[in-house]
């Protein structure tokens, strides 16, 4: 009876370190990868985040956020963290891309500005927390550009003297947002008309467009490879400190707004990892490192405080208050496809 009750008791202590082993096994490592759009995190952040949790970060870049969805959609595994804008939330989590974190539930949401915590693409912080947000307009050197700069028109009607020297971004949605703003249209839109004389507009203008391309903007303008280029606000604030000639235009038809976002993919291999990031983020002094290195503005209250005035009190940071801007929405497939068709043909 003795050895049997000790027989029971070594396979119970196999039983217990074997479960100890599959629970370590399926722990996080740490690590957290990061899927982020190129040149937009913070390496201050990103440091900082590492010496606090002692997880090590690594980061993978896209160009768009049709980029991120098509990666995704394939099936491409081992992103802990994601950065998404805001018209694109819904969709990744209609397809069952993002799974729940319970942003709302987590310590520092708190710090999240009232006005942010309840956005219309996550309105109960399920799956994200805010990243930065701006403003999209275009930004012109004025010391070769002389024309007027109160209006979206000389981005889309340019004059001759702007012929190849006109620069727009690499992502269809990002265009035709900006495209219908100055159309005096609405967003995510499928009247035949409409996209008639957006398609006739953006055909128009192609013949100026030196290039379609999300990337190096700062470094093409600050070149004088281009004169006149969409662009993000803050990406226009530190092209005018490489170039003070450069101004960001906030035209009398009105800007696009935009909100990146934090998500976690359902495939995930470091959820907790990531959820320390979330949680990271939404506190004052670390999203401001990520302001001071983009210029953009944050949803956490009190992080402007640590921004120096070159920065919180440039031009770029601050929109008049008296300006339109269009937060576009999620855009359903028929408005999807119709943007697909005129892109598609318009790059030919």
């Amino acid at each position: 009876m003795t050895k049997w009750k000790e027989g029971l008791s070594g396979i119970a202590l196999a039983a217990a370190t074997m479960g100890a082993i599959t629970t370590t096994a399926l722990a996080d490592s740490g690590e957290l990868h990061i899927y982020n759009w190129t040149d937009y995190t913070s390496d201050e952040m990103i440091k900082k985040f590492e010496a606090e949790t002692g997880i090590k970060v690594t980061i993978d870049t896209y160009d768009s956020n049709e980029t991120a969805l098509a990666k995704l959609s394939s099936g491409a595994a081992g992103y802990d963290v994601m950065i998404i804008s805001n018209d694109f939330v819904p969709i990744f989590v209609k397809q069952k891309l993002f799974q729940e974190v319970d942003a709302a539930a987590m310590p520092n949401f708190k710090n999240v500005d009232p006005k942010w915590q309840h956005r219309s693409w996550d309105p109960d912080a399920k799956y994200t927390v805010p990243w930065v947000w701006g403003t999209t307009s275009y930004s012109v050197d004025t010391a070769v550009y002389k024309g007027p700069t109160d209006s979206l028109k000389p981005l889309f009607d340019p004059p001759a003297e702007l012929k190849g020297k006109v620069g727009m971004f690499g992502s269809p949605t990002e265009v035709m947002s900006l495209a219908l703003v100055y159309l005096g249209k609405d967003q995510c839109n499928s009247n035949p008309a409409d996209l008639k004389e957006l398609d006739a507009l953006l055909e128009a203008q192609k013949p100026f467009v030196k290039v379609y391309n999300s990337d190096g903007i700062v470094e093409r303008q600050v070149a004088g490879e281009t004169v006149m280029h969409e662009q993000w606000s803050g990406k226009a604030l530190a092209t005018r400190q490489q170039k003070s000639t450069v101004k960001y235009v906030y035209p009398k038809e009105g800007v696009v707004g935009w909100m990146d976002n934090v998500a976690v993919p359902s495939t995930a291999p470091n959820v907790e990892n990531a959820k320390k990031f979330l949680n990271f983020l939404m506190d004052p002094q670390n999203i401001a490192l990520q302001q001071k290195y983009t210029g953009y503005q944050s949803a956490i209250a009190g992080s402007n405080k640590y921004l120096a005035a070159d920065i919180g009190g440039s031009p770029e940071f601050n929109p008049p208050a008296d300006l339109k801007i269009s937060f576009a929405p999620s855009c359903d497939e028929k408005a999807i496809r119709a943007y697909d068709r005129i892109w598609t043909n318009l790059r030919q």
